[in-house]
C-alpha cells in the first residue's frame, strides 16, 4: 500500500518552491487618474475635453491609516509587478493551506486514539 501523503508532500514542496521564486511584494491599490484643472481656458475644458494625466496613485493602509502616493509611469509599472506578486503569493499560500488540510486529515485518521473534532454551537 502506498503512502497517501507522498503526492501531498510533493505538491507542498512544489508550492514552497514557487514561493521562493516570487520577487518583492507590495500591498495596496494602484489607479490611473485623469483630471480637469481650474483654468477655464485649458484644453481639459474643451469639447471634447482632453484631460490632464494620466497620474498614477498607490493607496494602501499604514498603521490603520490610508496613505496615498503619486507615482511616475515607471514606478507604477514596478508596483504593478509587486502587486501581482502579492496576489500570486496569496494564491500559493491558500493552496498550501488546502494541501495541508488534506494531509492533516490523513495523519489524524492514522492516529485513532486522537479525539474527534467537534464544532462549537
Amino acid at each position: 500500500m502506498s503512502d497517501p501523503l507522498i503526492p501531498l508532500r510533493e505538491r507542498y514542496r512544489q508550492l514552497a518552491e514557487q514561493v521562493r521564486e516570487i520577487g518583492f511584494v507590495a500591498v495596496g491599490s494602484l489607479v490611473s487618474r485623469r483630471t480637469v484643472c481650474a483654468n477655464p481656458g485649458c484644453h481639459c475644458h474643451a469639447d471634447p475635453p482632453r484631460l490632464h494625466g494620466p497620474y498614477f496613485q498607490l493607496t494602501r493602509k499604514v498603521a490603520a491609516k490610508t496613505v496615498t502616493r503619486r507615482l511616475t509611469l515607471q514606478q507604477a509599472d514596478l508596483y504593478n509587478e509587486w502587486l501581482a506578486n502579492e496576489r500570486r503569493l496569496r494564491q500559493i499560500v491558500s493552496e498550501m493551506e488546502h494541501v495541508s488540510a488534506e494531509a492533516i486529515e490523513i495523519i489524524l485518521r492514522s492516529h485513532p486514539d486522537s479525539p474527534e473534532t467537534t464544532s462549537e454551537q
